[in-house]
């Protein structure tokens, strides 16, 4: 796959970063919905898992304004993370991964699982002089 930022450069890696607006209510605290989420956007974005999803239920007592959900998805890549805000119905998603991937691809799965009425997009490049560096081995 070519360069998604339409860059000549040669990268390490490439991080897409998603903000999610008025999500579909329920969802932002559905544990199973984002468990299956993290594990088909491996799947549709054709990476290897390292290890299944971990999801985690913030403290809503301690933190009521963070309520929500965190997630990860360790990748032979890199990762996939998730964070929900559930006051807000609020979702940011960061996929990281040393190699290209399909970013519409990747927002398909954001508005099936979500429905939000809006999303953010920013995609860096990373690691911009990793391959200057001369190997130590």
């Amino acid at each position: 796959m070519t360069n998604p930022l339409g860059s000549k450069n040669q990268v390490f890696g490439y991080q897409l970063l998603l903000d999610l607006y008025e999500c579909k209510e329920g969802v932002c605290d559905d544990l199973d919905l984002n468990y299956r989420f993290l594990d088909e956007m491996v799947t549709r974005l054709g990476m290897e898992k390292q290890a299944p999803p971990n999801i985690f239920r913030s403290d809503e007592i301690r933190f009521p304004d963070k309520a929500g959900l965190s997630g990860w998805v360790p990748l032979i890549e890199s990762s996939i993370v998730i964070h929900t805000l559930t006051p807000k119905d609020f979702i940011s998603i960061d996929i990281y991964c040393c190699r290209a991937f399909d970013i519409k691809k990747a927002q398909e799965v954001c508005y099936r699982y979500f429905s939000p009425k809006t999303i953010d997009a920013q995609h860096l490049e990373r690691g911009l002089k990793y391959y200057q560096i001369k190997q130590l081995v």
